[in-house]
């Protein structure tokens, strides 16, 4: 088998909207709760996508089996003020990473993970975070992320 790499376009954005409610449906019930009822992001995703792709605020690998998708990432950009840890003030923002779980430990997650770092590292990025289902921390700390115990957030 032979897994090519190439970056998110247009002509997989459905693939990919289907792919990432899959993943976030998958992560819901590994940790023991139910995806809410009547939420569709199909919309929001694809106008998350299509926005930021052309801003240049959102770039995804692909990894491929033929033509079968069979792994992803993103990453997202954003800018605050800078501070020590991240003079430029730009942060990568880590997130879909998925793979077929017909194609888990293979490889395939850093090699996706290795392309979307350096398209942070290329952006001006000082720091890239992640928040990481329970499936994906030994992958990040194996990486070399580090858990920041001040995280925190809030929601609407």
């Amino acid at each position: 088998m032979s897994i090519d790499y190439k970056k998110l376009t247009q002509e997989y954005l459905d693939t990919i909207i289907s792919m990432r409610i899959n993943q976030l449906t998958e992560e819901y019930t590994s940790e023991g709760k139910t995806p809410p009822e009547g939420v569709d992001l199909s919309a929001a995703l694809r106008n998350f996508y299509t926005k930021n792709m052309a801003a240049g605020t959102y770039v995804s690998w692909l990894a491929f089996d033929g033509d079968k998708i069979v792994g992803t990432s993103g990453m997202s950009f954003a800018e605050k003020p800078p501070y020590f840890t991240c003079p430029s003030g730009r942060l990568g923002i880590l997130s879909s990473m998925y793979t077929d779980p017909n194609y888990r430990r293979m490889g395939i997650a850093t090699a996706l993970l290795d392309r979307v770092v350096k398209e942070a590292k290329d952006y001006g990025c000082g720091t890239i975070y992640i928040t990481a289902s329970n499936m994906g921390v030994k992958l990040y700390e194996a990486y070399g992320f580090k858990h920041n115990g001040n995280f925190m957030q809030y929601n609407f």
